[in-house]
């Protein structure tokens, strides 16, 4: 499938496996493919994105405090206060002991809601009669999935899917 994608839409998924990495993630998710679009301003999903408000600096703030408090409120349940360990930890090895890079390197893994995200990109292009996926497939691909992290951002801010789906449609298909 990947060989149907535009070079555009290549560097959105290369892009998403860049954004899981700076955020310290260990999978790609829908917010990474999101945040995948949007490192890429220039792209037509960026665009469609950014008329209706969305931008990457703000759905990065809205990932890092979304995964961070799923993260702190699991821990909190077994008693473990997350704010606790770090002031713990920075008074023994310095401030942001906790900061460093993480992850492994190579190839990061798709979220199962990722993968259907790229799948039904797939699908979205072939509705559309186009013989190859662009970066805007992969953005229609993450409504028509609708419940990852991605959907959360978009819904927490605003944006209205169908709107936005029939501005996508439009650009790509003027």
């Amino acid at each position: 499938m990947f060989e149907r994608f535009t070079r555009d839409a290549r560097e959105v998924v290369v892009g998403a496996q860049e954004e899981a990495r700076s955020l310290g993630h260990q999978r790609i998710g829908t917010e990474h493919i999101l945040l995948g679009v949007l490192a890429r301003p220039t792209t037509t999903s960026a665009q469609v994105l950014a008329r209706h408000g969305i931008d990457r600096a703000g759905v990065v703030a809205a990932v890092r405090t979304l995964v961070g408090d799923v993260d702190a409120d699991a821990l909190s349940t077994i008693g473990i206060d997350l704010d606790a360990v770090r002031e713990t930890v920075e008074a023994a090895f310095g401030p942001g002991a906790l900061d460093g890079p993480r992850g492994r390197s190579g190839h990061l893994p798709l979220t199962p809601r990722a993968k259907k995200v790229l799948e039904l990109s797939l699908r979205e292009a072939i509705a559309m009669k186009s013989s190859s996926i662009a970066d805007g497939h992969i953005t229609l691909g993450l409504l028509r999935e609708g419940e990852g992290l991605a959907m959360k951002v978009l819904h927490d801010r605003g944006v209205d899917p169908v709107s936005l789906r029939r501005d996508l449609g439009l650009a790509l298909n003027p």
